[in-house]
Order: C-alpha cells, then sequence, then structure tokens
C-alpha cells in the first residue's frame, strides 16, 4: 500500500492523467471533424475513391519515419511542447482509423433516406447534417472512444513533442518511475492502474452508446 502514497507523492500522477484525458478528448472530436466527412464523401456522394487507399498506406510505415518531419513542422508552427500541437498530432494520426470504421457505418444507413431526402429539395449539406449525422451518433460515439484511447495510450509523439512538464501526459509520466538503474515496479503498476480507471469509467459509462454503434446495421 505504500506504493500508492508514494506513487502520488513523487510525481503529480493526477495531472498527467487530467492532461492525458484533456488531450485525448479533445483528439478525438478532431478525428471526428476529420473523418466523418470524409467517408461521407466517399461513400455516398462518390468523391475520392482513392481516399481509403491512401489513409490506409499512411499505417503502412512505423510512426517513428514521421517523427522527424512532424518536430520540424510542430517547431515552425510553434506548438511544440503545447496541447494544441499535440493534440493536432493525435487527431490527424487517428483519422485513418476513424475513416474506415465510420465508413463501414455509413454504408448500414439506408441509402434511400438521402434519395427521399434529394426528392424533397434537400441538398447534400442538409441531408448531411439533419437526416444522417443523427442516425450516426451511436457510432460516432464509440469510433471517438476509440481514436481518444489511442491518442491516450501513445507514447512516441508524447516524449518527443512535450518536453514542457505543463504538457506531459500520462504515458511520460510513468515512464519518469524508471531511473537508470532502478525501475519502481510498484509504484509504476499503481500509475498504470491510476491511468486505466478514468477509461474504464468512460466505457462503463458510454457502454450503451458503444455496443450501439459497435452493432449499427447489424438488424434491420
Amino acid at each position: 500500500m505504500d506504493n500508492w502514497t508514494k506513487a502520488f507523492e513523487i510525481v503529480d500522477l493526477t495531472g498527467y492523467v487530467w492532461r492525458s484525458l484533456l488531450i485525448s478528448v479533445a483528439s478525438a472530436i478532431l478525428t471526428l471533424l476529420i473523418a466523418v466527412p470524409a467517408a461521407y464523401a466517399v461513400v455516398r456522394l462518390q468523391v475520392g475513391a482513392a481516399l481509403g487507399s491512401i489513409t490506409l498506406g499512411s499505417y503502412i510505415a512505423p510512426p517513428v519515419v514521421a517523427l522527424l518531419p512532424l518536430f520540424f513542422l510542430l517547431r515552425k508552427l510553434e506548438l511544440l511542447n503545447s496541447f494544441p500541437g499535440m493534440i493536432l498530432v493525435y487527431g490527424l494520426m487517428n483519422a485513418p482509423v476513424a475513416y474506415w470504421l465510420m465508413r463501414g457505418f455509413i454504408k448500414e444507413v439506408p441509402r434511400a433516406l438521402d434519395e427521399a431526402a434529394w426528392i424533397d429539395g434537400a441538398g447534400y449539406l442538409k441531408t448531411f447534417l439533419v437526416i444522417d449525422l443523427p442516425l450516426l451518433v451511436p457510432s460516432m460515439i464509440s469510433t471517438a472512444l476509440i481514436a481518444g484511447i489511442l491518442a491516450y495510450n501513445e507514447f512516441l509523439f508524447a516524449s518527443a513533442f512535450a518536453q514542457n512538464p505543463s504538457v506531459r501526459g500520462l504515458t511520460v509520466g510513468i515512464s519518469l518511475f524508471q531511473g537508470e538503474r532502478l525501475v519502481n515496479f510498484g509504484q509504476m503498476a499503481v500509475a498504470s492502474i491510476a491511468g486505466i480507471v478514468p477509461i474504464y469509467l468512460i466505457a462503463l459509462l458510454m457502454q450503451n452508446r458503444l455496443v450501439g454503434g459497435l452493432t449499427a446495421g447489424a438488424v434491420k
């Protein structure tokens, strides 16, 4: 039990968790803003058919390949060691995953609904916002949860682009329990459990939406 008190005394564990949650939630919102319209345009409007292959191709190379280009880009934009910089990186990084998830969900929405709206005079934008978007809310929530968890668990970019302690997230905070010759396994385990709790509670509270999104279209 001493590990629990020492873990919070040695490191600002609560602050690391809150910062990780802030970055992951904001980046998940940004990911949806990019992925949902892109997937809708490809599936419904038949625009940019090669977008799927391009987004999938971005996952072929390991993330370390993008480390230096992103570092210099963020430095040029003066976004290093900042929350907007981390949110931008994670929001773009998880867009391909969200795109492929939303692409499948949008295909399950009957196209007849869009065609009926078009016959009644609704434009593409109104059809998307009024007809399709409300039906996609459960799917968007499940996609946002996945994108948020991916951002919450990421370590490479967090350690490279957030050198300022006021921006560091939980994964970097856990690594601080490892020294050059000694690893505080007990305190590291405490930090890991403390980091799991918020994600577990969010998934527990959102389980109905999550299951509804993952099973969308299974039953007509």
